[in-house]
């Protein structure tokens, strides 16, 4: 009976939360969305995945070894432990694990070997998220890949549609504002949780996470749901924005074609935009830097390997580990709070303020210049690439059949990336 018994006390079962039991029903609906309704699979597979692995009970994998040690740890360990950490082992587990994150890196080295030797070890997540998350090398490697699929010539062609992409990220701003007001009506949101809260305005996944990892690396979970949701969303999201705001006569604005854009100007461009904007906010340039290597080797046309490589095998598999390291973070305590559901108001207010925002310049554009910019691609200044130019070519297309929209969409589109660089830059500057 009594072996029965230990058996019971062993299983995931007898241990699960109510908490853990909701966040694997999370992760399962991440599934759902993902493979069934088709709402960016590519990420929302393996978050979820990553979700409900981190939710398993005892198995720990999204934990620290310390953290299990204290968990699960005798309590001979517990109280060498707490000692170690000059706290009472009757002040409980989450007063050690603060004490823990508080002490020096000495000390924290010490309470690893502890929990070693006491056969507890780092969750395979947790080593994922903390090699490629902490260190923010899973978003760079990203944007690079991105930066190896990008064509800067539509914004080369039409170097205006700079100010649309530029507009677009106000959002981003209008968020973190909204985000603080919040304090107001009981949210508890620093001013880094705000700036991590902004950024999904950006509408660009690896931004948010590059952010929040460094800000808010507690939200992480919630910014990074919120962030892809609304990006997948993006062709609900944005036509009734563009109607809301422009005319049917605006919408039918035919744009002259597009300039063919030389080898030398997409050689020279990364170059020059990643030197002029690093040396005015360096905080840009780990994103930006990226983001314009991947594209200068797509341009120089004489390392095709290097290109096939970022932009297929390098990028697939770190969008493997990025979800998995993000569905870590995924725990009942962090995302069952009210503050998600303000995480996720403000996430689809800061994605309507940044359309609205792309589209309004386009109209200012042509109240004060002569040629004329058909305001549907301001909406296409969000970095959703390139989802929101296709929305945008769709929503012309509704208009006038014969006005083809998307490539000049892509200008903006492209613009918006770099704006999303920039203000995280930004951010990262201010708040970091």
């Amino acid at each position: 009976m009594e072996a029965l018994l230990s058996l019971w006390h062993s299983t995931g079962l007898y241990h699960l939360t109510w908490g853990q039991a909701v966040m694997i029903g999370v992760g399962l609906v991440l599934l759902y969305l993902a493979i069934r309704k088709n709402f960016e699979p590519l990420l929302l597979v393996p978050i979820g995945f990553g979700g409900i692995l981190a939710n398993i009970p005892v198995a720990g994998l999204a934990e620290s070894a310390v953290s299990q040690a204290l968990h699960f740890g005798d309590s001979a360990l517990l109280a060498q432990m707490a000692s170690a950490l000059g706290v009472d082992p009757a002040a409980g587990v989450e007063a050690l694990m603060r004490a823990y994150h508080q002490a020096a890196p000495a000390l924290q080295a010490q309470l690893h070997n502890l929990a070693t030797d006491a056969n507890f070890s780092d969750g395979l997540l947790y080593l994922i998220y903390t090699v490629g998350l902490t260190t923010g090398v899973f978003p760079l490697l990203i944007f690079m890949g991105v930066g190896a699929m990008t064509d800067f010539g539509p914004l080369l062609a039409n170097p205006r549609t700079l100010l649309l992409g530029a507009a677009a990220q106000f959002g981003i701003f209008a968020a973190l504002l909204g985000a603080l007001a919040l304090n107001a009506v009981g949210m508890d949101f620093s001013l880094a949780d705000a700036a991590s809260i902004g950024i999904i305005g950006g509408a660009d996944g690896p931004t948010s996470i590059y952010v929040t990892a460094r800000l808010a690396p507690d939200l992480l979970g919630a910014i990074a749901v919120a962030a892809y949701s609304y990006m997948a969303l993006v062709p609900l999201i944005q036509p009734p924005v563009i109607r809301l705001l422009t005319t049917r006569k605006e919408r039918e604005i035919r744009m002259e074609q597009l300039r063919p854009v030389g080898r030398l100007e997409k050689i020279l461009f990364p170059v020059l935009l990643l030197i002029l904007v690093a040396l005015l906010l360096p905080d840009a340039a780990p994103l930006l830097g990226m983001f314009c290597f991947g594209n200068l080797m797509r341009e120089a046309g004489v390392v095709s390997r290097l290109v096939d490589t970022t932009s297929n095998a390098l990028i697939n598999t770190v969008t493997i580990l990025l979800g998995l390291a993000v569905g870590a973070k995924l725990s009942a305590e962090s995302f069952l709070v009210l503050e998600t559901l303000g995480i996720l108001l403000l996430g689809l207010a800061a994605f309507v303020i940044g359309t609205a925002s792309g589209v309004l310049m386009a109209r200012l554009m042509n109240a004060v210049g002569k040629v004329p910019v058909n305001p549907i691609i301001g909406a296409a200044g969000v970095s959703a690439v390139p989802m929101a130019a296709r929305v945008a070519n769709r929503v012309g297309l509704e208009a006038n059949p014969h006005n083809h929209l998307l490539m000049h969409a892509m200008g903006p589109n492209v613009a918006g990336v770099i704006g999303s660089a920039v203000a995280a830059g930004v951010l990262l500057n201010m708040v970091g």
